[in-house]
């Protein structure tokens, strides 16, 4: 059979003419869209969208899962007989080598990526949210610039190097044991690794403005005499951060919670250079499947689980505090 007369191709290509379909049933849309942008720039606009959409973020993710159900073949054997559906790689998440124990290890890994990235959401706004109201409501115009400067300018340098930084600063030999031994705090350097302090600290730094920027967009747009408007009712602050600023500010915090967590559960260099000799980390076990294993069908359906998890994580909380798509996007 010829590779690209393959099920896995004729099934993508389906969904891709599904897609596309669904596109021009938006024509309504798109055309006053030209109508407002005119024809080359509307026409250039719509094809970069529905270009990056399709082939850049569906299709993959179409081969992907596709490719999450099929067994570890040499490429001469695709499209063959033995290259059928199977759920084996999805099983060998949940069950061990010998068929009929628990794989506890990776299911902890998961559990601890979830519960780790949970944790990062919850520090990025602990620490945002105080900055971010502070230059929405009361910062001025030269403060406000000086401020979202000193934010901005460290992202500047890479990830990977901001991580090797961190690194180099938690080591037995580096800054922070040595200051804590100059001080008398401690007797003995700390080993931070193996209590993954440069591990969280690294994440909850790296993604700091995906939780500041939808933050202080929010808060921005709240009318300040709403708060000195509680203010004067006698309310305290914490009601007044509780019950009006929060509200208020519902979609910035849903918005910056749902990338913040995204972003950290499919970390990948982060974990493998600040972690330590027990840290538990998914995406590297990912990783090692397509590149140390070469089992990518294996690789993919972990992937699809650590997406699939991820996306039903975020759906969950969301219904829980009543927060819908529309204010994520907003």
């Amino acid at each position: 059979m010829t590779p690209f007369l393959t099920p896995r191709y004729l099934i993508t290509a389906a969904l891709i003419v599904v897609l596309v379909a669904c596109t021009l049933a938006a024509a309504r849309h798109v055309r006053s869209f030209l109508r407002r942008n005119g024809l080359p720039v509307g026409l250039f606009v719509v094809g970069a969208v529905v270009f990056w959409t399709i082939v850049l973020i569906v299709a993959p993710q179409i081969f992907m899962l596709d490719l999450s159900f099929r067994f570890n073949l040499p490429r001469s054997q695709l499209g063959g007989p033995q290259d059928v559906l199977t759920f084996q790689n999805y099983r060998s998440l949940w069950i061990g080598p010998d068929g009929q124990s628990w794989n506890l290890l990776q299911l902890r890994a998961l559990a601890v990526t979830l519960a780790g990235s949970v944790f990062v959401v919850l520090a990025c706004f602990a620490i945002c949210y105080p900055i971010a109201f502070h230059l929405a409501q009361f910062a001025g115009e030269r403060r406000l610039r000086l401020a979202l400067a000193l934010l901005i300018v460290p992202y500047w340098i890479n990830e990977i190097l901001r991580a090797f930084a961190f690194r180099i600063l938690f080591t037995d030999q580096g800054l922070i044991n040595r200051l804590l031994l100059e001080s008398g705090l401690i007797s003995q350097p700390v080993d931070f690794f193996n209590i993954e302090v440069p591990l969280y600290t690294g994440l909850v730094y790296a993604y700091l403005l995906f939780m500041f920027f939808p933050l202080y967009s929010a808060l921005r747009s709240l009318p300040h005499e709403q708060i000195e408007a509680a203010r004067d009712l006698g309310a305290p602050w914490w009601h007044i951060h509780l019950f009006v600023v929060m509200p208020a500010a519902k979609a910035g915090i849903a918005s910056g919670a749902t990338m913040v967590f995204m972003l950290c559960a499919g970390s990948l260099a982060i974990p493998q250079i600040l972690g330590g000799t027990r840290t538990l980390w998914f995406t590297p076990i990912v990783y090692d499947r397509f590149f140390e294993s070469y089992d990518w069908p294996q690789g993919a359906a972990y992937a699809v689980m650590l997406l699939l998890t991820c996306i039903v994580v975020v759906l969950t909380v969301q219904r829980i505090f009543r927060v819908g798509l529309r204010d994520v996007v907003r």
